[in-house]
Parts: structure tokens; C-alpha cells; sequence
């Protein structure tokens, strides 16, 4: 179109205070069939479609991924539902007995090993599994993202206790278009532009791409 200027900034650095696919990780904190069958706060098919869609999204933008689990190697528990792990692709689990998992000294060494300050984070349940990580993740001076459509508690009024007090203590609650667009930040990014859409799409944010 003549006329039409197009002036994006460069990317941002060190000092990008928004999310980037270079200054997140992402962390997805026992989704395992016990766990998501007893979550009340949402229907259980829209909690694991929405996970395993934030798992998908940073696989896409290449944002690093610590994956936990609790009590499997004890027999306890089953894996991670098969609809979340078959995004990660091949990728090392940190099975825990700690309902913390801060409190896990090899997840909490992988976390601090990607070198990244924004953790956006994925727990079951909210109440437990995603408060106090993030309240011991902050207090240590990480940024905390809980994509709150992603996670569940037992019923909703856990849940939403959860989030009011980890807001509270300095979490920074995103939803997953937020975080999508977060990521994504530019359509001049083309090589993400089809994978950004179609993520959307799925999401439901867009609902038809007619003009």
C-alpha cells in the first residue's frame, strides 16, 4: 500500500520487561490423571486442551520447558497425560515426592540453569502445586506468570484464593492469548506469523479470519 511506513523496533534485550522467547521459561507442574480428575474449578477436557496448547506454544517459539511430576517413580502416580507430553517432544521429567517443587533440589536446579528470570508456570493445583513455587520462586527474584486458564484447583473457590494470594505476593496472571501475543510481539516476526494464527484460532480468541 503507497504510503504505508512500517517501524518496528529491533527486538528488545536484557531489558525487555515483557515476555520474549528469550528471557522465559516455561514450567508445567504435575498434569497426571490423579491430579487433573480431581480438579473442580473447570471442566477437565478444557484444562488439558488449554495446557497442552501453552505446552505447544512454546515449543513453537522455542522457549525451554522444565517438565515435573510427582510420586511416579513411587509408583503412586502416572505420567503426564499424553495430550501435554506429546507437544514436549523428547524432554526430561523431574519426578518429585515433594508437593513443592521448588523444594526438589533437581527441578530447582534445572529451573535456575536455563538462566531465565520470567517463569511462566503451569501447576496442579492451584492451590498447592502452583502457590508455593511461586511464592518461593519470587521471594528468590524470579517473575512468576501463572497462565491462569490453563490451571485448576480442587473446587473454585480454591482456585481463586490461590490466584488472589499469589497475586499478592508479586505473580504476574496471564491468560494464554496474552501470552501468545506476548510471545509473538510483532507481525513482522513471519516466520512465527503462521503458528501465532493458528494458535488463536484454536484458542478461540479468533473466531473466523474473514475480512
Amino acid at each position: 500500500m503507497e504510503g504505508l511506513i512500517m517501524t518496528s523496533f529491533a527486538k528488545r534485550g536484557a531489558d525487555d520487561r515483557l515476555l520474549s522467547p528469550d528471557n522465559s521459561v516455561l514450567t508445567i507442574i504435575d498434569y497426571q490423571p490423579t491430579q487433573i480428575n480431581s480438579i473442580g474449578s473447570m471442566k477437565h477436557a478444557d484444562l488439558i486442551h488449554n495446557a497442552a496448547l501453552v505446552a505447544k506454544v512454546a515449543t513453537q517459539y522455542h522457549v525451554p520447558v522444565i517438565l515435573s511430576t510427582v510420586n511416579v517413580k513411587s509408583g503412586r502416580n502416572k505420567d503426564t497425560a499424553s495430550e501435554i507430553k506429546k507437544q514436549l517432544g523428547d524432554i526430561p521429567t523431574y519426578d518429585r515426592t515433594s508437593i513443592n517443587a521448588w523444594e526438589d533440589e533437581d527441578y530447582n536446579r534445572a529451573i535456575k540453569a536455563t538462566g531465565r528470570k520470567k517463569i511462566i508456570m503451569l501447576a496442579l493445583w492451584t492451590e498447592a502445586c502452583l502457590t508455593f513455587p511461586t511464592i518461593d520462586a519470587i521471594s528468590e527474584g524470579f517473575e512468576v506468570y501463572p497462565v491462569v486458564d490453563a490451571v485448576g484447583g480442587t473446587s473454585t473457590i480454591s482456585h481463586e484464593t490461590a490466584l488472589r494470594r499469589v497475586e499478592q505476593a508479586g505473580a504476574h496472571l496471564i491468560t494464554i492469548p496474552q501470552l501468545i501475543c506476548e510471545l509473538q510481539r510483532d507481525w513482522n516476526r513471519t516466520d512465527t506469523v503462521p503458528d501465532f494464527v493458528a494458535d488463536l484460532l484454536e484458542n478461540g480468541a479468533f473466531t473466523s479470519l474473514a475480512e
